[in-house]
């Protein structure tokens, strides 16, 4: 059976998502950042996480952005093979959406033409990734980036022969650099093979997934509870002002490549990794 989704659906959600994303922490981001309010030993770490403790609540409760910088629209839209789409174009529906979000909830617009500069007004286009699965569901995910944490971003394109050590040593150079100006404790997000630009999409993706939950991968959860603990070793902090906790987790996505290479990209997001989850 096919089942029919009119296109104002999809813009009525984009539009609510953009605003929920930007003005209240997802549930699984909230119990480990209090967690690790909890765990920070350092006096000062401590008081910057408990600073902005109080700034996600204020924002929670007073529909206030977490942050001033609200972001680039990414969107997941997961689409089930199943679905007939009714009543105009669905990306035009989704950029609506956030062109709608933005305005409504007094979001800034932060879209502008690469070389000349000129904001589009609206925060629109979003960058939007279409996949094909199963079932006549779709399945949206809006995660808004802001590029303080965007900037600090690489890709590394490794030889097979760096393997595993070499992976490690380029998530670690990665946040390294970024420092305190990725908005630390972070989020990072890790792609590993694939090509150039779908390693740089999997540590995007990485980013959306359940912060509470681990890879069902033997190695590549090993491999994110061992990142965390060198991360964390570093002493950047929170705010790069020093401390134990300097990511939150690390969230590795992975995907079969080509023998002749090794594609390995870090993403890293902020405290509050915004992101909202709808299936319609």
């Amino acid at each position: 059976m096919i089942r029919t989704v009119r296109i104002e659906e999809i813009t009525k959600n984009v539009k609510e998502m953009c605003i929920e994303a930007n003005h209240v922490l997802s549930s699984d981001m909230e119990r480990i950042f209090l967690k690790a309010v909890d765990e920070e030993t350092s006096p000062l770490g401590r008081q910057v996480l408990c600073q902005l403790k109080e700034n996600l609540k204020i924002a929670g409760e007073d529909m206030i952005p977490i942050c001033q910088d609200t972001g680039m629209a990414v969107i997941f839209v997961k689409i089930g093979q199943d679905v007939h789409i009714e009543g105009g174009n669905l990306t035009d529906a989704i950029n609506q959406g956030v062109r709608e979000g933005y305005g409504e909830g007094y979001l800034r617009k932060s879209v502008v033409e690469p070389v000349e500069r000129v904001n589009t007004k609206d925060n629109t286009p979003a960058v939007i990734h279409y996949e094909i699965v199963d079932g006549d569901k779709i399945d949206i995910t809006v995660a808004p980036k802001g590029f303080g944490s965007e900037n600090m971003s690489r890709i590394f394109m490794l030889k097979p022969a760096d393997g595993l050590e070499g992976i490690k040593d380029s998530i670690l150079s990665a946040v390294k650099e970024a420092g305190p100006n990725a908005c630390p404790p972070m989020v990072v997000g890790v792609g590993i093979g694939g090509t150039f630009e779908k390693c740089a999409q999997l540590a995007k993706q990485a980013l959306t997934r359940d912060v509470e939950k681990r890879s069902r991968v033997p190695y590549v959860k090993e491999l994110e509870s061992e990142m965390l603990e060198k991360i964390n070793k570093l002493g950047i902090g929170p705010g790069g002002l020093g401390g134990r906790i300097t990511a939150l987790v690390v969230n590795i996505e992975t995907y079969p490549t080509h023998i002749a290479g090794l594609p390995v990209a870090v993403n890293i997001c902020c405290h509050v990794n915004r992101h909202a989850h709808r299936v319609l």
